[in-house]
């Protein structure tokens, strides 16, 4: 919300009755008061809700309307650089045909420089192609061939570094189901290569690109307690790539990365558990959820902020409030069954929502539907860690046979795979078992004790017990 008040402050007095005046022609009146109680009045979202009389999923909504309207705005009066230099390069060959070769070669040098201020490699082979025969008959044509030359293997690199960039994060999606060494193991091959790459040119966009790889491989990677000194700083890296953002930000491929660099920021501060600067970039973040998650999954690997916001909520024990925003936030999500991996972490997500709000039938039928709408035999390990999330909602529900049925199919797993990192399943099946079992007595003291002893298990993979509140309500609900 701190970020829509700063737009809406800032906005110029033109723009800002424009969108009021759109909004009330529109019949969108309560999205045109809350633009009007933002902008001049100073008031707490509690006396906002009240004076709209909404309740707080409609005051979300309403948000996310006002934010949409105001971005589509912005985005309509943007004169975007791109648009124009494209127009520019494609009436190259009318400059070339009705002009004097002096007027147009300082043309085509003018247009070269704005093209190289901007970074697009595709528009300046273009440029340099026409200047090459321009200058067929003087000693500049081997310079412009050479320019031609570099530019052609330029444009290369930048289309195999966001073909590689997206087959890092495709690649880690696999690593984090299964947290298996090879995994791992190909996504550092895959991360020299894409630092290779990028650093054959110095280029910003190159730099952007990197970027995204290389502070997500080091938060969830290569996870190192001190960075190594040749090394950039992860919090230089965020302000330098800040600054790109500034000095070019009419591109409209900077505008729609800024979202996934607030996601790094968040996440970063998450890491190293300063968690007063992650609230910064929290509401941005979480505003964004569902876009982030349908739509950039070629830049980050999105679902990553759903199981950072459930440990946000469960930390503030606010977990409770997750399924009815989950109502608002995911009412456009567009579901992908392809990409195996988010899809898994999306479901999981609603599933354990549910599972806060006491609602274990319908836990129950977010995991039933994924396991039978998709197939895991790629992701063993993950449908080991559904079904364990699935028994606990029948053991809550005190439904022995359903119960018994997923604990034999997860030891059938656990045979098949013959996984060495299993300790933590076993565990949690004894606690569910004693949960289950006739001596009421000892149950709680059981219970707590093998919580204890998952307490100090390292699980490398995508898991639910990761994000399971073990307290003493924990252990009172299943006794």
């Amino acid at each position: 919300m701190a970020k829509l008040k700063n737009i809406i402050k800032q906005l110029s007095s033109a723009d800002y009755q424009s969108i009021h005046d759109s909004l009330m022609h529109s019949n969108a009146e309560k999205s045109a008061h809350l633009l009007k109680f933002i902008r001049e009045r100073q008031m707490s979202d509690a006396k906002v809700m009240e004076e709209l009389d909404v309740n707080t999923n409609a005051y979300y909504t309403l948000r996310s309307r006002l934010n949409q309207k105001i971005e589509e705005y912005l985005l309509a009066q943007m004169e975007s650089p791109r648009t124009d230099l494209l127009k520019k390069v494609a009436n190259i060959n009318d400059v070339v045909f009705s002009k004097k070769r002096a007027i147009a070669s300082a043309t085509l040098k003018k247009l070269e420089k704005e093209l190289l201020d901007y970074d697009l490699a595709n528009e300046l082979t273009i440029v340099y192609k026409t200047l090459k025969k321009l200058h067929l008959n003087t000693p500049d044509n081997f310079t412009y061939s050479q320019q031609y030359n570099r530019h052609v293997a330029y444009m290369l690199a930048m289309d195999k570094a966001e073909d590689l960039v997206a087959e890092y994060f495709k690649k880690f999606g696999q690593f984090f189901m299964s947290g298996a060494d090879v995994e791992k193991f190909g996504l550092e091959m895959l991360y020299k290569e894409i630092e290779n790459v990028c650093n054959l040119y110095k280029s910003h966009r190159l730099y952007v690109y990197f970027s995204l790889v290389n502070i997500y491989h080091r938060l969830f990677v290569d996870t190192k307690e001190s960075e190594d000194e040749d090394e950039e700083p992860i919090e230089d890296i965020l302000l330098n790539v800040e600054k790109i953002f500034e000095d070019y930000n009419r591109d409209s491929i900077y505008f729609n990365l800024n979202i996934v660099f607030e996601f790094l920021k968040l996440e970063y501060y998450n890491f190293y558990k300063v968690y007063r600067k992650a609230e910064r970039y929290f509401d941005e973040v979480n505003f964004n959820a569902s876009l982030l998650l349908s739509n950039y999954n070629l830049y980050t690997f999105s679902p990553q902020f759903l199981l950072s916001k459930l440990d946000r909520n469960v930390r503030m024990e606010t977990e409770g409030l997750l399924y009815e925003e989950n109502k608002v936030l995911f009412a456009e999500y567009e579901v992908d069954m392809n990409d195996i991996p988010r899809h898994i972490v999306y479901i999981f997500y609603r599933s354990i929502s549910c599972y806060y709000s006491e609602k274990y039938e319908e836990s129950a039928r977010y995991l039933n539907t994924l396991l039978n709408d998709l197939s895991l035999k790629r992701y063993p390990q993950a449908q080991i860690e559904i079904k364990l999330l699935l028994a606990l909602q029948y053991c809550i529900l005190n439904d022995y046979d359903l119960f018994n049925q997923c604990v034999n199919s997860i030891q059938r797993s656990i045979r098949i795979s013959e996984s060495e990192s299993m300790e933590h399943v076993q565990i949690f099946i004894k606690i569910m078992k004693t949960a289950l079992g006739d001596n009421k007595k000892t149950k709680p003291v059981k219970i707590k004790s093998l919580v204890d002893k998952l307490r100090f298990l390292e699980i490398p993979h995508f898991s639910a017990i990761k994000h399971l509140r073990m307290d003493e309500n924990f252990i009172a609900k299943l006794v």
